[in-house]
This record gives structure tokens, C-alpha cells and sequence, in this order.
């Protein structure tokens, strides 16, 4: 850990105070776990679990499920959901308008840019000659679990972080993380940053030596079963996928064609290989750095990625998709075989969740079911905006970015022409919540007046952060989705994801109330015989506990 780092663990024990320090606190307390390893799958959704289940083996996601405290109706309400919206929730136990996260990016009013949520020129790649390690946690405003634990143990606990996403790897490793680790596209090697790595340990070099991106291009992807078992998908050659580079859509896949094609490893990134690095990557890890070896708990966040970025591409019921959750069940099983020999499951607490869930495509939802789903077109709908705008208070640049369900004003025209910020944020919401696909625009003045604690009007209210979100804000009705004409949307509406804990420190149960993303980071502390900070936002989980 940096120097700089430590500097981040101290500013935060200041705020804390020293009452949230548990001076002797360590995992030779009874039931109290070595190591805190936490699963996440990105865009998981909750029903591939029943869907693949006579697929699965028995100790992957089987194991979980039949061992752990299972709970059936978590959701993760987010205004935006994205990997980072919801990475950086899960981890801190807090919502956007806390930790900040509000999108992969927003626009920086002061800066007059957009300011990438991890980007950061200040640190350098370590592991490689690319900037791909230029990133940092500075712009996440909340410590995560991975820096509660070294708070709690004076800075004794080990905390890592392993995803083939630098967002994933960032957010879930925290500030003072011993190391965060991801995969640089151009190498394809796995690199970290000087914000959180000093010197890069011995044991990565020789795992990036052995060079397992370069030997995927040589493989083909191929079915792990016969193609004709794959009963729970639609047809490998379904007329409504994309595929690939939008021409690939049928097994096998050549990875040698995809190198080519591409020009670097990024496409790793969308197949199960990548998840294999990852696996691979992480027993390295936990064998090389001794987690959970000593009476301090450490901790460990794994990222799984693979066909999140090719999901609109493919969709939930591909045969992709289903290859993909059968062979990532054998690589988890991998991973609990051998923590349960080196530590030992009376030691570890294991929870398998996901940072977002996915969403079946509107064309799909509109062929086979017969759903009243649409595409909504922001292009469209903004041009309209600005006709209007320009009609209601003359010509002029009114908007000066627009993002992901929100709208920055101009507030250097606003202000030259005397115009009311409010006057202008009322109006356009107005506007907004006349089109189709629309379920509700807010203007952002209105959170200062209204109470929009509950309901609805909670998830976006949850997430607007004063400094870094819109001035409009909007949310699609349920089933539609974002086209635009020169970019792929990167879009979600589904907040049910899974939550599982596994471990001796948990109940084997089913919970099936509704719960909330953010009460993971509370649980695992309490777990943990660790105090819950008071800006948690979730509650305790009662009924995991033994």
C-alpha cells in the first residue's frame, strides 16, 4: 500500500473517530472468519440460478446455494445502473449521492469536462508499458468494506481486489487496499496502479510470463456439452442476435479470429477465458500474499465479467449465455475447493452477488412475448428539447452535456440571460414526461423541497449527488431501453441481483423479504465482530447470523 494510502486510512480513522475502533479485534475470536472473499458476477441474474440448475455441478453454485443463507428478493435500486453505480454501493453501503458514483462518468461544472469515475493521470501502470493503469479510488467518497476491515485492525488485514475491469477492480478493492489487480487489453497481462502498488510483487511478473492471454488466441470456444442439450436457451443461430462484431452469432468461435480482427485482447474480456484468468489469477493470489493465514481477517473481492459487455449482443436465453454460467460454475468450484482445503470453510465467509443483473432486449420481449416494450432514442427526444427551449427563451445552447438519463444546463447562459435555473428545470422535465417510454423526469431542484424517501422517486433520489449529477433526471418505464444511432447503449432496469452468504458464521436459509444491496457491506461487518459505521445506509442481515 501507498504511502498515499495510508494517508486516505488515517484522514478516515479521524472522521471515524477512535469509538469505531476495535482495538483487539481478530479472527481468533470465535466464528469470526480469516478471510472475507466475496463473489460478484456481472449482470447475474438471479433466475439463471433455477434456469442451469441440473447443469450445475455440485460444488459451484450448488454448493452455495445448498449451504448458504440465500436471499431471494434482494434488489439494488440505482437511478443508473452500471457496473460502477453499482460496484460502488455494494462495497460502501451507501448510494451514489453519498459515495459519488454517479455514472462511468459525469460533467464537471468547475472543470467544464466529463471526469471519468476512476481515471487518474497522477498514478502510473504498474505491470505494463500502457496507461491502462492510470486509475485511482480518489473520486469514490465512502471507505469500502476492504477499508473498514484495515480501520479495525490498524492496518494489519490484507485487502485485494481481481477483476478483467479496472471499474470493478477500483471500486471493490476501496482507498488502502493492499493491491487491486486488472487486465490490460493491450498486453494482456494483469497490471495494477502506482495508487496502490509500489512495487510490483515477484509472483505477478511470473504469472503474466506464462502468458495465458496469448495462449487463449490459440483456442476456439467451443459448447461445454453437445449443442443439442442446451435446452434452456433459444437456438444457437437465433435470428435476433447480434453476435459478435455484430456478424459471429454461432458456436464455435475462433479466438484466433478474433485477435485478428480486433487487434488486441479486449474480446477476452466477453468470453469465458476471461473469467478463467481471473480464477486463475486469484488462487495465485491467495496463495502468494498468505490470505487468511494469521489471526487478522483478510479480504478479497473477485470480479467475473465475462458476456456482460456482449449481452445486448447475445441476450440472457443465448446459448452463449448458458455456456458461459456452466463453465463459470466450474471455475467457483475451483475457488471453494481450495479455500475450504488451505483455510478451511469454518474460516472464510464466501458471498456470491452481482454489482448489476441484465435485461432481455425490447425486440426479443415484443417477438416472443408479445410485451409493450419500446426503444426510446435520447437523440431524438434532446433534439425536440432544444427546439422547445429555444422557442420558450430564445436561441442558445441551453444544454451543455447530456448523459445518462440526466441533462447539465448551461448555467453561464442561464445566468447572462436571467433565466431562473428552476423555471428552466420544471419546464424540461414537464417536456420529458410527455414522451413515450418515459416513466418520470425530476427536476433537481425539487430534491430540495420534496421528500422523495420512499417510493419510486427513492431510486432517483438516492443517486443524485449535488456536485456531480444533472440538473433533469429520468427514468424509462419498465421494459425500455436506449438506442442511439452511432453508440452501443450500455443499459439496465432490472435491480434484483443475488445475495448469498456461505461460510460456518452463516445460517443455511431462505430468505425470502425483500432486501437491499446496501445491507451487504453492514452484514459482513457485523460478521466480522466489527462496528457498523453510522453512514451505512442498509440494515444488518438477522437472519444469516447463526
Amino acid at each position: 500500500m501507498t504511502n498515499r494510502n495510508i494517508l486516505i486510512v488515517l484522514i478516515i480513522l479521524t472522521i471515524l473517530g477512535p469509538k469505531s475502533i476495535i482495538a483487539q479485534n481478530k479472527s481468533s475470536e470465535a466464528n469470526v472468519p480469516r478471510l472475507v472473499l466475496v463473489l460478484s458476477v456481472d449482470q447475474m441474474r438471479t433466475d439463471y440460478l433455477s434456469r442451469y440448475w441440473n447443469k450445475f455441478q455440485a460444488g459451484g453454485f450448488k454448493r452455495l446455494v445448498n449451504e448458504g443463507a440465500v436471499c431471494n428478493n434482494a434488489q439494488l435500486d440505482l437511478h443508473v445502473q452500471k457496473i460502477s453505480t453499482g460496484t460502488a454501493t455494494l462495497f460502501t453501503g451507501v448510494y451514489p449521492a453519498f459515495h459519488g458514483i454517479v455514472n462511468d462518468s459525469w460533467y464537471d461544472r468547475l472543470k467544464k469536462k466529463e471526469i471519468n469515475c476512476i481515471a487518474d493521470d497522477y498514478f502510473i501502470t504498474v505491470g505494463s508499458d500502457s496507461k491502462q493503469g492510470e486509475r485511482s479510488a480518489t473520486k469514490l467518497l465512502s471507505p469500502t468494506i476492504g477499508d473498514l476491515i484495515k480501520m479495525n485492525t490498524r492496518n494489519q488485514s490484507k485487502v485485494f481486489s481481481v477483476a478483467m475491469n479496472d471499474v470493478s477492480a477500483v471500486l471493490s478493492a476501496g482507498h488502502s487496499a493492499n493491491g487491486a489487480y486488472w487486465f490490460d487489453t493491450q498486453n494482456g497481462n494483469m497490471i495494477s496502479s502506482t495508487y496502490y502498488v509500489d512495487v510490483f510483487p515477484e509472483w505477478v511478473r511470473q504469472f503474466n510470463e506464462k502468458g495465458f492471454a496469448k495462449n487463449f488466441t490459440q483456442r476456439d470456444w467451443t459448447t461445454l456439452l453437445p449443442i443439442t442439450s442446451y435446452g434452456e436457451s433459444v437456438a444457437d443461430n437465433y435470428v435476433l442476435e447480434k453476435g459478435f462484431s455484430g456478424k459471429w452469432n454461432t458456436f464455435p468461435y475462433s479466438m484466433k479470429k478474433f485477435m485478428e480482427s480486433s487487434g488486441d485482447y479486449k474480446f477476452l474480456k466477453t468470453t469465458p477465458f476471461g473469467n478463467n484468468i481471473v480464477r486463475d489469477f486469484a488462487i495465485n493470489l491467495m496463495i502468494a500474499e498468505k490470505l487468511g493465514k494469521d489471526e487478522f481477517p483478510d479480504f478479497l473481492a473477485l470480479t467475473f465479467s465475462s458476456m456482460d459487455y456482449e449481452n445486448s449482443s447475445f441476450g440472457p436465453a443465448s446459448v452463449e449465455m448458458e455456456d458461459t454460467y456452466l463453465r463459470l460454475d466450474q471455475d467457483l468450484a475451483l475457488i471453494l475447493d481450495y479455500v475450504d482445503k488451505a483455510i478451511g470453510k469454518a474460516n472464510v465467509l464466501v458471498v456470491l452477488t452481482s454489482s448489476c443483473s441484465s435485461v432481455y432486449p425490447t425486440d426479443y420481449l415484443k417477438e416472443e412475448f408479445k410485451m409493450p416494450v419500446g426503444n426510446f432514442s435520447p437523440e431524438s427526444a434532446v433534439a425536440l428539447l432544444k427546439s422547445f427551449l429555444n422557442i420558450t427563451y430564445g436561441q442558445g445552447d441551453w444544454i451543455e452535456v447530456i448523459g445518462d438519463q440526466q441533462l447539465y444546463f448551461n448555467r453561464d447562459l442561464l445566468e447572462k440571460k436571467n433565466i431562473s435555473p428552476e423555471d428552466i428545470e420544471v419546464k424540461t422535465a414537464n417536456f420529458i414526461n410527455q414522451f413515450e417510454g418515459i416513466k418520470i423526469a425530476l427536476p433537481s431542484s425539487s430534491f430540495a423541497q420534496g421528500d422523495y424517501t420512499k417510493g419510486q422517486l427513492a431510486v432517483i433520489a438516492n443517486s443524485y449527488n449535488f456536485k456531480r449529477s444533472g440538473d433533469v433526471l429520468y427514468q424509462l418505464e419498465d421494459g425500455w431501453q436506449p438506442v442511439y444511432k452511432y453508440e452501443k447503449a450500455i443499459y439496465n432496469d432490472n435491480s434484483n441481483i443475488p445475495l448469498i452468504f456461505y461460510g460456518s458464521s452463516v445460517k443455511n436459509i431462505q430468505i425470502r423479504k425483500r432486501i437491499s444491496g446496501v445491507d451487504l457491506a453492514p452484514t459482513i461487518m457485523e460478521i466480522m465482530r466489527m462496528p457498523v459505521p453510522g453512514h451505512c445506509a442498509g440494515s444488518i442481515l438477522e437472519e444469516v447470523l447463526p
